[in-house]
């Protein structure tokens, strides 16, 4: 095999899981732009995930958003998924919109909310014992305005003692994925506020337990691919939720705010041995002034092309030139690599898979986004909250 077909072949067992949400209204704090044909319930999000599966092929599983993907039968809505080529993957928690979380959810002062909260993270592993999905993902949005409002140690061991329950509840299968954040919405202490705490707590934790990346959760500035490649090294990266930020959150599309640093990303995932399907690579997007579906098709193109100038380094000429302390050729290779114009070759990866080589204007040739306006009237759009 040459090296540019080991390339190929890599890319061709690479897998973005898309998010429910994404699929669905959202916006920002101050305004949600609704638009026409978004899906109504899970079955219609799953609709639309599936076209980008088609068009991508490799999209192949749909993270799901406990209680905004609530349904009667979970394990319909799995085969349901499978009977369109999909499977059901992460199951995200939500313990941060309910009126008794003011104060914190797990970490809550009061028991008996944070009984309320433990209770909804078993209810997701259930989801996920009826769905086949083997990863549950727990973001908190627990934390502190002011100084001394609660005791910071404390609410570490709230947490420590909540997670560890919910650790003892998954199958042998199943894994933890811890998420981290620097703020938002708790602006004075953030109870999982980096990648450290939450390495500590999955550390303590064990094997099933491991940390989740958000790109968009950290300080300006902050080099994301050396808490990457750590975590690899450590073996406790579990997952990425990819998007662009250019301030905070901003939950952008993935690759549109700093497609170099998602090269540089992808480049340690690659170089630490992280492109297997022990790495769960999801988007975590709101799409709130562009068309749903397109975004997410060019988000996850977007996530291919870092991977395959990732996968294009020489790592031999990188080696000699980092051995010999040649700074100017070490890093003319990374750039040599990521200069590489590598749409061609995802086009004819696409082509040998039987697909489009151009999955934006296969989508819009397909009539999808008409027909999905034309048949959504009526009922209650999928959003925030629903």
């Amino acid at each position: 095999m040459t090296e540019l077909d080991a390339v190929k072949a890599a890319l061709k067992t690479q897998a973005v899981e898309t998010p429910s949400w994404a699929y669905g209204n959202s916006g920002t704090r101050f305004k949600v732009f609704a638009q026409q044909g978004v899906p109504r319930d899970p079955r219609e999000k799953l609709a639309d995930a599936a076209k980008v599966h088609e068009f991508t092929g490799v999209a192949p599983s749909v993270a799901l958003h406990i209680p905004w993907d609530t349904v009667d039968d979970y394990a319909a809505l799995a085969k349901y998924a499978e009977e369109l080529g999909l499977r059901l993957g992460t199951i995200n928690s939500n313990t941060f919109q309910d009126d008794a979380y003011k104060l914190g959810s797990v970490c809550h002062p009061d028991a008996a909310v944070r009984r309320k909260a433990l209770d909804h993270l078993f209810a997701c592993v259930d989801v996920m014992d009826a769905t086949g999905s083997k990863d549950l993902k727990v973001w908190l949005a627990d934390g502190t305005n002011y100084p001394g409002q609660d005791d910071i140690r404390e609410r570490q061991d709230r947490l420590a003692e909540a997670l560890s329950a919910v650790y003892d509840r998954l199958g042998d299968d199943q894994r933890l994925l811890l998420e981290y954040k620097l703020f938002e919405p708790a602006f004075y202490s953030t109870d999982v506020p980096d990648w450290g705490t939450a390495y500590a707590h999955c550390l303590k934790l064990g094997d099933k337990a491991q940390v989740v990346v958000d790109t968009g959760h950290h300080a300006p500035g902050t080099n994301i691919e050396f808490i990457v490649a750590t975590l690899l090294r450590e073996g406790k990266l579990g997952a990425f939720d990819f998007n662009s930020r250019f301030y905070a959150d901003d939950d952008l599309m993935a690759g549109a705010a700093d497609p170099f640093q998602l090269f540089r990303i992808m480049y340690e995932v690659v170089r630490g041995g992280g492109l297997t399907p022990d790495i769960a690579f999801m988007l975590d997007q709101c799409h709130n002034i562009e068309a749903k579906i397109p975004a997410i098709i060019r988000s996850v193109m977007n996530v291919q092309e870092a991977t395959a100038k990732a996968l294009l380094v020489d790592r031999d000429a990188l080696a000699a030139a980092q051995r010999s302390g040649d700074v100017l050729d070490a890093n003319a290779v990374l750039m040599d690599a990521y200069n590489t114009d590598v749409r061609p070759l995802l086009a004819e990866v696409r082509e040998e898979s039987g697909l489009d080589p151009d999955p934006m204007a296969a989508y819009r040739r397909s009539g999808w986004a008409e027909r999905i306006v034309a048949e959504r009237v009526g009922g209650e759009q999928a959003g925030w909250g629903a």
